[in-house]
C-alpha cells in the first residue's frame, strides 16, 4: 500500500509538471497512463468511481 501510494504521488507530480510545461507528448502520455493504473489500485478508486458516476448521471439528466 505504501509503495502504491508513493507511486501514485510520484506519477501525479510528474503528470502535473509535464502538462504545465506544455510538453504532453508520447512520454508524458505514458506517465499519465501509469498514473491512472496505479491510482486504480488505491482506496481512492471507489471515490473516483462514485464521483465520475455522479457526473455522468448529472450530464444525462440535463438532456431529459
Amino acid at each position: 500500500m505504501v509503495i502504491s501510494l508513493s507511486l501514485v504521488l510520484l506519477f501525479a507530480i510528474i503528470t502535473v509538471v509535464l502538462i504545465r510545461g506544455g510538453s504532453l507528448k508520447p512520454g508524458p502520455g505514458v506517465v499519465a497512463v501509469l498514473f491512472g493504473f496505479f491510482l486504480a489500485q488505491t482506496t481512492a478508486q471507489d471515490d473516483i468511481n462514485h464521483f465520475l458516476t455522479q457526473i455522468s448521471d448529472t450530464i444525462s439528466s440535463i438532456g431529459t
